[in-house]
Formats: C-alpha cells, structure tokens, sequence
C-alpha cells in the first residue's frame, strides 16, 4: 500500500523527545517530504510496525497523526504551489 503519513505533536516540556523520536521512526519507514510529512510504500507487515512504534511515542491526549493510504501511488497526483521538491518525483 502506498501511505502519506502526516504528524503533529504539541509543544510541552518533553516536545523535543517526542517529536525527534516520532520523526526518527517515520524516517526508518518512509521518505521524508516536509516537516511532518512522510511518504512511501509499505507492506501490511511493515504498516503494522510502524503503527506499533508510533504509538509507544504519541501522546493520545495532545499529538496527532493521520495515515492516507491507497493501493498504488500512480492514483495520487501531486502539484506543488511554490517551490518544487524532487524527493518524491515518483508522483504523475
């Protein structure tokens, strides 16, 4: 499956820990986009994981973190609305 991943954790006392550590973990998975955004193809093995990792670190009550997964990249389109990033030219 083709995810794009995207993060949000909430400024508090141990942000740095949290957010380094769920940054490092996404890294290990998938392509980093910007900032929070990370994108790749992931088995189900591989998705089950990640997920698993991820929730030893995001705190329910004040982070965020959304999945968009599809079959196939070749069904997403991306258009960039100022500067273009070749990270993931793998897009139509």
């Amino acid at each position: 499956m083709y995810v794009i991943l995207v993060y949000d954790i909430r400024t508090t006392e141990d942000y740095a820990r949290v957010s380094g550590r769920v940054h490092k973990i996404c890294k290990k998975f998938l392509t980093h986009v910007q900032n929070s955004v990370f994108e790749g193809e992931l088995n189900k093995v591989q998705y089950a994981d990640l997920k698993k990792q991820l929730k030893d670190y995001l705190r329910k009550d004040t982070d965020s973190c959304i999945v968009f997964s599809g079959n196939n990249e070749k069904w997403l389109q991306k258009e960039f609305l100022v500067e273009e990033d070749d990270k993931t030219s793998n897009f139509l």
